[in-house]
C-alpha cells in the first residue's frame, strides 16, 4: 500500500492583515470501499479517509466528515482569514484511526 501523500497549495504565505489566503489542498490516499475481495476470497476492510480538518494555532478554521462515496484522492478549496501570523495544520483522518499531517506557515504583516 503507497504511502499517503498530502499536497497543499496556497495561493500566497505572506498577507496584509484582513486579507484572505486561498488553500488547495489533495491527499494521495489508497481508499478501498469494503465491497472488493482478494485472492483469497476475503472482503478487503474499507479504508477511506472520513474526516479532514485544517487548524490555525490549534483553533479548526475548518472541517469536514467525508461520506464512503468520496472520491479516490479527496481535493478540497476554501479561504482562511488568520488573524496573525502562525501555522495552519492539515489532517486527514481514515477509518483505521490513521491520521496524516501537514502544515504550512502563513506570515501576516
Amino acid at each position: 500500500m503507497a504511502t499517503p501523500r498530502p499536497r497543499i497549495r496556497l495561493d500566497r504565505n505572506e498577507i496584509t492583515k484582513g486579507e484572505t489566503i486561498e488553500v488547495k489542498t489533495l491527499v494521495s490516499h489508497t481508499m478501498e470501499s469494503g465491497q472488493r475481495r482478494d485472492g483469497d476470497g476475503n472482503t478487503i476492510p474499507r479504508k477511506i479517509i472520513n474526516t479532514f480538518k485544517c487548524e490555525f494555532e490549534g483553533q479548526v478554521v475548518f472541517s469536514c466528515d467525508i461520506e464512503p462515496a468520496v472520491s479516490a484522492n479527496p481535493y478540497f478549496q476554501f479561504n482562511v482569514a488568520p488573524p496573525r501570523s502562525g501555522t495552519l495544520t492539515f489532517t486527514w483522518i481514515d477509518d483505521d484511526g490513521t491520521e496524516i499531517t501537514a502544515t504550512e506557515d502563513v506570515v501576516v504583516n
